[in-house]
């Protein structure tokens, strides 16, 4: 979900050669209905010749380091040091249907169970509570209206038929109509949580029932985690063809571990900022041997999930966990990229007064052009009530500033990597937890200064309450098209780089949503189209212009 920009990166630019855009002019002449009336029907078979996107430039960001191999990726899962870390957030973790507290204490691991078709190729918390989570995937279906007519438009020609898709992304009811719609295209899928504590348990246990090879519990350990991701890449008679990944992890797991069968992949698509700085940072060390597709960047990603999704998040995961007030209150929101934009909006519409951190100049120039005074977090740590980080990058709170906070204030992060805040630094002897209420921990210096830490530093929208499920339906499409685009692809048209979706896509994913809201698009004349140079059908703004 999830994921998510952090303030201060710089935009990819686009290259397009001249026959791109020549290419680009036929494809909206031959699609030039597509995205004008909300009942026109596309046609699966040509989905490949709209979706010819362009290969980006690598962009110049600062880089976010890979966690050590020897503690990631040689560290190998191993029964006894997962038992205790297991058993111990298990018993904080809150299930909306658990069974029993015997039944919350073991380990999914150490369970066998098998689902109404007689397979047991999942691990789950409880296949018992597919029922529940059938009725929650349901009613996220009723406002992913979009998703469901790409699904029915394309099911009968299933142009994902011999995909085979890993995926690693968080597991919630709005993922798992994703999920099923890759399988009705014809796509076999198996797949892991992206985050140990965003996973419903009820949809998991219902994408097993259903017959998706799900790896997957809220509350998982790190070796659980990296256990899921393995059970889904290594498993005897299937080998994946089809990456679909938030964060990264699942493909660098892939290209560490498995460097044969990740050479066989046909395409990547990573949804994070954290996944597609890893992927650039691999293709621009050579070592990408297979086309990605960066949906990160493209607009309905950006402006929609990013944006309009965390300016309501934010508050729901704050109120659910603190019950705060934010009137009056003193929030500092490190990074004012779309997310941090989100955040601020939302915030500063209950009456808190809020500072943004920043090292871009231009998102900067934004905050303080929007009403926010841009500080240094050090100028202000020892008065802040509340921390939001969005930045995507590491140590962006560090154990000196959490040592001068006052009193009762509250960190969270909302970017997509857990190594913003640097919770490491917090275990140690002389500071005691205490698990107050389900993913909010009080951290007690020696003193008894209490500072309030929510979800560990993980993500805090998707860790503790819900995001909206119309918004991750744009997602969502969006991720399905780019996986038939590059499934579908000819041999030559992907080299080895990382792509943009091209703005028609974009544009097309926009117009199955409008519908919802009863809008009707104003259609350009003859005359006005040719005065601004367009195809009355689109694409309508060039791929370097910036919403």
């Amino acid at each position: 979900m999830s994921e998510l920009a952090g303030g201060g990166e710089a935009k990819a630019e686009v290259k397009q050669a001249s026959k791109d855009v020549k290419e680009s002019e036929n494809v909206a002449e031959k699609y030039s209905a597509m995205t004008v009336s909300k009942n026109s029907e596309m046609n699966m078979g040509d989905l490949t010749t709209v979706l010819s996107a362009v290969p980006t430039h690598k962009p110049v960001k600062k880089q976010i380091q890979f966690v050590e191999d020897k503690q990631e990726f040689n560290r190998f899962p191993t029964k006894t040091g997962r038992r205790s870390l297991s058993r111990s957030i298990s018993q904080s973790s809150t299930d909306s249907y658990s069974s029993d507290s015997s039944d919350d204490e073991t380990s999914p691991r150490d369970k066998t169970q098998v689902n109404v078709k007689g397979s047991s190729d999942f691990c789950v918390k409880n296949i018992k509570q597919a029922e529940f989570g059938r009725r929650e995937i349901e009613i996220a279906e009723q406002d992913m209206a979009a998703l469901i007519s790409l699904r029915k438009r394309a099911q009968s020609e299933k142009p994902l038929a011999g995909a085979k898709v890993v995926g690693c992304t968080h597991i919630t009811a709005q993922t798992a109509v994703l999920i099923e719609t890759l399988v009705a295209l014809g796509a076999q899928c198996r797949w892991t949580a992206c985050n140990i504590y965003s996973t419903q348990n009820e949809v998991a246990a219902a994408l097993a029932e259903f017959g998706v090879s799900v790896f997957a519990w809220k509350g998982e350990s790190e070796d659980d985690f990296w256990w899921c991701i393995d059970r889904c890449v290594n498993t005897e008679g299937w080998q994946p063809n089809m990456i679909l990944d938030d964060g990264g992890d699942l493909t660098h797991w892939m290209y560490k571990k498995y460097p044969n069968v990740f050479k066989k992949i046909r395409g990547i698509v990573e949804e994070s900022v954290t996944g597609v700085h890893r992927l650039y940072q691999l293709s621009k060390a050579g070592k990408l041997c297979v086309p990605a597709m960066n949906v990160n960047d493209s607009v309905t990603k950006q402006k929609f999930d990013n944006l309009y999704c965390c300016r309501e998040s934010i508050l729901d995961g704050l109120k659910r966990t603190t019950d705060v007030m934010f009137g009056g209150k003193q929030v500092v929101v490190c990074g004012y990229g779309e997310v941090g934009k989100g955040c601020c909006a939302a915030l500063k519409a209950l009456g808190a007064i809020v500072c943004v951190t920043e090292i871009d100049p231009i998102c900067a120039l934004q905050a303080c052009m929007d009403g926010f005074r841009v500080v240094k977090l050090n100028e202000i740590i020892r008065h802040v009530d509340v921390i939001i980080t969005c930045t995507g990058n590491k140590n962006v709170v560090t154990r000196d500033q959490l040592d001068r906070m006052k009193n009762g204030s509250i960190v969270c992060n909302m970017g997509h990597s857990n190594t913003e805040i640097d919770v490491a630094s917090l275990r140690t002897p002389e500071l005691t937890w205490e698990r107050v209420r389900s993913q909010v921990d009080h951290v007690i210096w020696p003193d008894g200064k209490r500072v309030i830490l929510l979800a560990e530093g993980r993500l805090l929208n998707l860790s503790c309450s819900t995001v909206p499920t119309f918004v991750l339906s744009i997602t969502a499409t969006t991720q399905a098209l780019a996986l038939i685009e590059l499934y579908n692809a000819p041999e030559g048209r992907y080299k080895q780089d990382v792509y943009l979706l091209p703005k028609k896509m974009d544009e097309y994913v926009a117009s199955l949503h409008l519908a919802t809201f009863d809008a009707h698009l104003t259609e350009l004349s003859d005359e006005q189209a040719k005065y601004l140079g367009l195809n009355k059908n689109g694409p309508f703004k060039p791929n370097y212009y910036r919403y």
